[in-house]
Protein backbone atom coordinates (compact mmCIF):
# COMPACT_ATOMS: atom_id res chain seq x y z
CA UNK A 1 0.00 0.00 0.00
CA UNK A 2 1.36 3.41 -1.02
CA UNK A 3 1.01 6.11 1.64
CA UNK A 4 0.89 9.90 1.74
CA UNK A 5 0.33 10.36 -1.96
CA UNK A 6 -1.75 13.10 -3.50
CA UNK A 7 -4.25 11.79 -6.02
CA UNK A 8 -5.46 14.05 -8.83
CA UNK A 9 -8.20 12.64 -11.04
CA UNK A 10 -8.44 14.43 -14.36
CA UNK A 11 -4.77 15.20 -13.79
CA UNK A 12 -3.98 15.39 -17.51
CA UNK A 13 -6.88 17.75 -18.14
CA UNK A 14 -7.13 21.51 -17.89
CA UNK A 15 -7.64 22.32 -14.21
CA UNK A 16 -6.20 18.99 -13.06
CA UNK A 17 -2.84 19.48 -14.77
CA UNK A 18 -2.74 23.05 -13.49
CA UNK A 19 -3.21 21.74 -9.94
CA UNK A 20 -0.33 19.29 -10.48
CA UNK A 21 1.83 22.15 -11.82
CA UNK A 22 1.12 24.28 -8.75
CA UNK A 23 1.77 21.34 -6.43
CA UNK A 24 5.15 20.92 -8.15
CA UNK A 25 5.86 24.60 -7.52
CA UNK A 26 5.06 24.04 -3.84
CA UNK A 27 7.51 21.15 -3.69
CA UNK A 28 5.19 18.15 -4.12
CA UNK A 29 5.82 15.40 -6.64
CA UNK A 30 4.37 12.42 -4.72
CA UNK A 31 1.38 12.59 -7.05
CA UNK A 32 -0.72 9.88 -8.68
CA UNK A 33 -2.45 11.16 -11.80
CA UNK A 34 -5.70 9.45 -12.77
CA UNK A 35 -7.22 10.12 -16.17
CA UNK A 36 -8.48 8.71 -19.45
CA UNK A 37 -6.22 9.48 -22.37
CA UNK A 38 -7.75 10.01 -25.78
CA UNK A 39 -6.95 11.12 -29.32
CA UNK A 40 -6.38 14.75 -28.30
CA UNK A 41 -3.07 16.34 -27.31
CA UNK A 42 -4.01 16.22 -23.62
CA UNK A 43 -0.83 14.21 -22.98
CA UNK A 44 1.20 17.35 -23.69
CA UNK A 45 -0.06 18.81 -20.41
CA UNK A 46 1.76 16.04 -18.56
CA UNK A 47 5.14 16.33 -20.27
CA UNK A 48 6.59 19.17 -18.10
CA UNK A 49 5.09 17.90 -14.82
CA UNK A 50 6.61 15.84 -12.01
CA UNK A 51 4.54 12.94 -10.67
CA UNK A 52 5.10 9.39 -9.48
CA UNK A 53 2.55 7.42 -11.46
CA UNK A 54 -0.25 7.56 -14.01
CA UNK A 55 -3.21 5.19 -13.96
CA UNK A 56 -6.27 4.86 -16.17
CA UNK A 57 -9.43 6.18 -14.52
CA UNK A 58 -11.36 2.89 -14.80
CA UNK A 59 -8.47 0.79 -13.49
CA UNK A 60 -8.11 3.19 -10.56
CA UNK A 61 -11.72 2.85 -9.47
CA UNK A 62 -11.55 -0.95 -9.53
CA UNK A 63 -8.41 -0.97 -7.35
CA UNK A 64 -9.02 1.78 -4.80
CA UNK A 65 -7.84 -0.22 -1.83
CA UNK A 66 -4.33 -0.36 -3.27
CA UNK A 67 -3.95 3.32 -2.45
CA UNK A 68 -3.83 5.30 0.77
CA UNK A 69 -3.44 8.98 -0.15
CA UNK A 70 -3.58 11.98 2.16
CA UNK A 71 -5.82 13.92 -0.22
CA UNK A 72 -7.88 13.30 -3.35
CA UNK A 73 -8.49 16.12 -5.83
CA UNK A 74 -11.36 14.75 -7.89
CA UNK A 75 -11.23 16.97 -10.98
CA UNK A 76 -11.96 14.37 -13.65
CA UNK A 77 -15.31 14.63 -15.43
CA UNK A 78 -17.07 14.71 -18.74
CA UNK A 79 -17.17 18.51 -18.96
CA UNK A 80 -18.88 19.26 -22.26
CA UNK A 81 -21.88 21.53 -21.66
CA UNK A 82 -23.30 20.50 -25.04
CA UNK A 83 -23.03 16.73 -24.48
CA UNK A 84 -26.45 15.09 -24.82
CA UNK A 85 -25.58 11.55 -23.70
CA UNK A 86 -27.21 11.55 -20.28
CA UNK A 87 -26.06 8.03 -19.42
CA UNK A 88 -22.43 8.97 -20.06
CA UNK A 89 -22.75 12.09 -17.93
CA UNK A 90 -24.37 10.28 -15.03
CA UNK A 91 -21.80 7.46 -15.07
CA UNK A 92 -18.80 9.79 -15.15
CA UNK A 93 -19.97 12.79 -13.16
CA UNK A 94 -22.31 11.22 -10.61
CA UNK A 95 -21.73 7.50 -10.08
CA UNK A 96 -17.91 7.66 -10.31
CA UNK A 97 -17.85 10.67 -7.97
CA UNK A 98 -20.12 8.99 -5.42
CA UNK A 99 -17.99 5.84 -5.26
CA UNK A 100 -14.72 7.75 -4.93
CA UNK A 101 -16.18 10.13 -2.34
CA UNK A 102 -17.60 7.33 -0.21
CA UNK A 103 -14.27 5.52 -0.26
CA UNK A 104 -12.42 8.70 0.73
CA UNK A 105 -14.78 9.48 3.60
CA UNK A 106 -14.69 5.87 4.82
CA UNK A 107 -10.88 6.00 4.96
CA UNK A 108 -10.68 9.54 6.40
CA UNK A 109 -9.01 10.92 3.25
CA UNK A 110 -9.39 14.60 2.40
CA UNK A 111 -11.74 14.80 -0.62
CA UNK A 112 -11.87 17.97 -2.76
CA UNK A 113 -13.98 17.77 -5.90
CA UNK A 114 -15.02 19.88 -8.87
CA UNK A 115 -18.62 20.96 -9.03
CA UNK A 116 -19.58 23.71 -11.49
CA UNK A 117 -21.30 27.06 -11.88
CA UNK A 118 -23.41 25.26 -14.51
CA UNK A 119 -25.45 23.99 -11.54
CA UNK A 120 -26.90 27.51 -11.19
CA UNK A 121 -28.73 27.36 -14.52
CA UNK A 122 -29.97 30.77 -15.67
CA UNK A 123 -29.12 32.29 -12.29
CA UNK A 124 -32.74 33.10 -11.41
CA UNK A 125 -32.36 31.25 -8.08
CA UNK A 126 -29.15 33.14 -7.32
CA UNK A 127 -25.54 32.04 -7.30
CA UNK A 128 -25.01 31.64 -3.58
CA UNK A 129 -22.73 28.75 -2.69
CA UNK A 130 -23.29 26.47 0.26
CA UNK A 131 -26.07 23.91 0.56
CA UNK A 132 -29.08 25.94 1.74
CA UNK A 133 -30.30 26.74 -1.77
CA UNK A 134 -29.58 23.48 -3.60
CA UNK A 135 -33.19 22.37 -4.02
CA UNK A 136 -34.12 25.54 -5.91
CA UNK A 137 -31.38 25.28 -8.57
CA UNK A 138 -32.36 24.27 -12.11
CA UNK A 139 -29.36 23.53 -14.38
CA UNK A 140 -29.81 24.16 -18.11
CA UNK A 141 -27.96 21.09 -19.41
CA UNK A 142 -27.22 17.53 -18.40
CA UNK A 143 -23.63 18.40 -17.51
CA UNK A 144 -24.85 20.93 -14.95
CA UNK A 145 -27.48 18.49 -13.70
CA UNK A 146 -24.98 15.65 -13.22
CA UNK A 147 -22.82 17.97 -11.10
CA UNK A 148 -25.85 19.27 -9.21
CA UNK A 149 -27.07 15.75 -8.48
CA UNK A 150 -23.78 14.87 -6.81
CA UNK A 151 -23.83 18.12 -4.79
CA UNK A 152 -27.29 17.10 -3.55
CA UNK A 153 -26.11 13.56 -2.79
CA UNK A 154 -23.21 14.86 -0.70
CA UNK A 155 -25.46 17.31 1.14
CA UNK A 156 -28.17 14.71 1.80
CA UNK A 157 -25.60 12.38 3.35
CA UNK A 158 -23.99 15.03 5.55
CA UNK A 159 -20.68 14.86 3.74
CA UNK A 160 -19.99 18.59 3.54
CA UNK A 161 -18.87 18.55 7.14
CA UNK A 162 -15.74 16.80 5.81
CA UNK A 163 -15.48 17.17 2.03
CA UNK A 164 -15.07 20.24 -0.19
CA UNK A 165 -16.98 20.96 -3.38
CA UNK A 166 -15.79 23.74 -5.69
CA UNK A 167 -18.16 25.45 -8.13
CA UNK A 168 -15.82 26.63 -10.86
CA UNK A 169 -17.04 29.52 -12.97
CA UNK A 170 -15.50 30.35 -16.40
CA UNK A 171 -11.90 29.25 -16.00
CA UNK A 172 -9.41 30.08 -18.77
CA UNK A 173 -5.68 29.75 -19.22
CA UNK A 174 -2.84 27.46 -20.27
CA UNK A 175 -3.32 23.69 -20.71
CA UNK A 176 -6.81 23.89 -22.26
CA UNK A 177 -5.76 23.37 -25.90
CA UNK A 178 -7.10 19.79 -25.98
CA UNK A 179 -10.66 20.80 -25.06
CA UNK A 180 -11.84 21.44 -28.62
CA UNK A 181 -15.10 23.39 -28.70
CA UNK A 182 -15.05 23.64 -24.89
CA UNK A 183 -11.94 25.85 -24.95
CA UNK A 184 -12.29 29.34 -23.53
CA UNK A 185 -13.02 32.29 -25.78
CA UNK A 186 -9.47 33.54 -25.21
CA UNK A 187 -8.05 30.36 -26.70
CA UNK A 188 -10.50 30.28 -29.61
CA UNK A 189 -10.10 34.00 -30.25
CA UNK A 190 -6.33 33.71 -30.50
CA UNK A 191 -6.71 31.35 -33.47
CA UNK A 192 -9.60 33.26 -35.02
CA UNK A 193 -7.92 36.66 -34.85
CA UNK A 194 -4.65 35.30 -36.23
CA UNK A 195 -6.54 33.76 -39.15
CA UNK A 196 -9.08 36.51 -39.94
CA UNK A 197 -8.02 39.66 -38.09
CA UNK A 198 -11.39 39.83 -36.32
CA UNK A 199 -13.36 38.16 -33.53
CA UNK A 200 -16.93 36.93 -33.77
CA UNK A 201 -19.20 37.24 -30.72
CA UNK A 202 -22.82 36.20 -30.33
CA UNK A 203 -25.52 38.80 -30.73
CA UNK A 204 -27.87 39.09 -27.80
CA UNK A 205 -31.12 37.15 -28.09
CA UNK A 206 -32.37 38.78 -24.89
CA UNK A 207 -33.95 42.26 -24.69
CA UNK A 208 -32.12 42.76 -21.37
CA UNK A 209 -28.66 42.90 -22.96
CA UNK A 210 -27.02 44.69 -25.86
CA UNK A 211 -24.71 42.76 -28.17
CA UNK A 212 -21.54 41.75 -26.34
CA UNK A 213 -22.67 43.31 -23.06
CA UNK A 214 -23.77 40.07 -21.41
CA UNK A 215 -20.97 38.03 -19.93
CA UNK A 216 -19.46 35.69 -17.40
CA UNK A 217 -17.38 35.51 -14.29
CA UNK A 218 -13.99 34.82 -15.91
CA UNK A 219 -11.27 33.48 -13.62
CA UNK A 220 -7.66 32.74 -14.56
CA UNK A 221 -6.63 29.14 -14.01
CA UNK A 222 -3.65 30.20 -11.88
CA UNK A 223 -6.06 31.88 -9.45
CA UNK A 224 -8.48 28.93 -9.59
CA UNK A 225 -5.79 26.43 -8.59
CA UNK A 226 -4.58 28.59 -5.70
CA UNK A 227 -8.17 28.72 -4.44
CA UNK A 228 -8.40 24.95 -4.88
CA UNK A 229 -5.17 24.23 -3.02
CA UNK A 230 -6.17 26.51 -0.16
CA UNK A 231 -8.37 23.61 1.01
CA UNK A 232 -5.45 21.16 1.19
CA UNK A 233 -4.00 20.97 4.71
CA UNK A 234 -0.35 21.68 5.30
CA UNK A 235 0.58 23.96 2.40
CA UNK A 236 1.51 27.64 2.38
CA UNK A 237 -1.81 28.24 0.61
CA UNK A 238 -3.95 26.49 3.25
CA UNK A 239 -6.90 28.52 4.52
CA UNK A 240 -8.72 28.48 7.86
CA UNK A 241 -11.02 25.69 6.62
CA UNK A 242 -8.30 23.43 5.24
CA UNK A 243 -9.51 20.62 7.48
CA UNK A 244 -13.26 21.28 7.34
CA UNK A 245 -15.70 21.15 4.45
CA UNK A 246 -18.30 23.00 2.45
CA UNK A 247 -19.47 23.94 -1.04
CA UNK A 248 -17.65 27.01 -2.40
CA UNK A 249 -17.72 29.22 -5.49
CA UNK A 250 -14.46 29.57 -7.42
CA UNK A 251 -14.40 32.68 -9.59
CA UNK A 252 -13.28 36.28 -9.78
CA UNK A 253 -16.34 37.72 -8.04
CA UNK A 254 -17.09 39.93 -11.06
CA UNK A 255 -19.23 39.59 -14.17
CA UNK A 256 -17.34 41.01 -17.14
CA UNK A 257 -18.86 41.44 -20.56
CA UNK A 258 -17.73 39.53 -23.64
CA UNK A 259 -16.83 42.92 -25.12
CA UNK A 260 -14.42 43.57 -22.22
CA UNK A 261 -12.81 40.18 -22.72
CA UNK A 262 -12.50 40.77 -26.47
CA UNK A 263 -10.78 44.13 -25.94
CA UNK A 264 -8.34 42.50 -23.47
CA UNK A 265 -7.48 39.86 -26.09
CA UNK A 266 -6.85 42.43 -28.83
CA UNK A 267 -4.76 44.51 -26.40
CA UNK A 268 -2.65 41.45 -25.55
CA UNK A 269 -2.05 40.98 -29.28
CA UNK A 270 -1.25 44.70 -29.74
CA UNK A 271 -4.11 45.01 -32.22
CA UNK A 272 -7.11 47.39 -32.41
CA UNK A 273 -10.43 45.70 -31.55
CA UNK A 274 -12.33 44.31 -34.55
CA UNK A 275 -15.53 42.59 -33.39
CA UNK A 276 -18.29 41.09 -35.55
CA UNK A 277 -21.59 40.06 -33.93
CA UNK A 278 -23.29 36.91 -35.23
CA UNK A 279 -26.56 35.16 -34.38
CA UNK A 280 -26.42 32.84 -31.40
CA UNK A 281 -26.40 29.17 -32.36
CA UNK A 282 -29.92 27.73 -32.41
CA UNK A 283 -29.08 24.82 -30.10
CA UNK A 284 -27.82 27.27 -27.45
CA UNK A 285 -30.72 29.75 -27.43
CA UNK A 286 -32.78 28.04 -24.75
CA UNK A 287 -29.90 27.03 -22.49
CA UNK A 288 -27.63 30.08 -22.60
CA UNK A 289 -26.37 31.76 -19.44
CA UNK A 290 -26.39 35.53 -19.96
CA UNK A 291 -24.93 36.47 -16.59
CA UNK A 292 -22.75 34.60 -14.10
CA UNK A 293 -21.04 36.11 -11.09
CA UNK A 294 -19.53 34.18 -8.21
CA UNK A 295 -20.33 35.28 -4.70
CA UNK A 296 -16.98 34.73 -2.99
CA UNK A 297 -18.03 35.64 0.55
CA UNK A 298 -17.78 32.04 1.81
CA UNK A 299 -14.36 31.59 0.21
CA UNK A 300 -13.15 34.81 1.82
CA UNK A 301 -14.65 33.84 5.17
CA UNK A 302 -12.77 30.54 4.90
CA UNK A 303 -9.56 32.56 4.85
CA UNK A 304 -8.66 32.96 1.18
CA UNK A 305 -7.21 36.48 1.13
CA UNK A 306 -5.12 36.61 -2.07
CA UNK A 307 -5.83 39.22 -4.71
CA UNK A 308 -7.45 37.95 -7.89
CA UNK A 309 -5.61 38.67 -11.13
CA UNK A 310 -7.34 41.44 -13.14
CA UNK A 311 -8.82 40.23 -16.42
CA UNK A 312 -6.53 42.26 -18.69
CA UNK A 313 -3.40 41.07 -16.83
CA UNK A 314 -4.53 37.44 -16.89
CA UNK A 315 -5.33 37.55 -20.61
CA UNK A 316 -1.99 39.21 -21.37
CA UNK A 317 -0.08 36.52 -19.44
CA UNK A 318 -1.99 33.73 -21.17
CA UNK A 319 -1.68 35.13 -24.70
CA UNK A 320 1.93 36.31 -24.55
CA UNK A 321 3.52 33.63 -22.38
CA UNK A 322 1.59 30.55 -23.49
CA UNK A 323 -0.52 30.90 -26.64
CA UNK A 324 2.11 32.80 -28.63
CA UNK A 325 4.94 30.59 -27.41
CA UNK A 326 3.19 27.22 -27.43
CA UNK A 327 4.26 26.62 -23.83
CA UNK A 328 2.40 24.59 -21.22
CA UNK A 329 2.42 25.06 -17.46
CA UNK A 330 5.76 23.82 -16.20
CA UNK A 331 7.70 24.45 -19.44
Amino acid sequence: MTSSRIIVTGGAGFIGSAVVWRLNELGYDNILIVDRMDETDKWKNLAPLKFEEFIDADEFLSGLNLFCPSVVFHLGACSSTTERDSALMMKNNYSYSAKLCNWSVEHDIRFIYASSAATYGDGSAGMEDGTDNLSSLRPLNVYGYSKHLFDQYAARNGMFERIVGLKYFNVFGPNENHKGDMRSLVNKAFDQINQTGKLQLFKSASPEYKDGEFGRDFVYVKDAVDMTLSFMPGTELSNDHARSGGLFNIGSGRMQAWNELAVAIFNALDMPPNIEYIDIAEHLRDCYQYHTQANLSQLREAGYAADITPLDSAVADYVRNYLQTGRHLGD
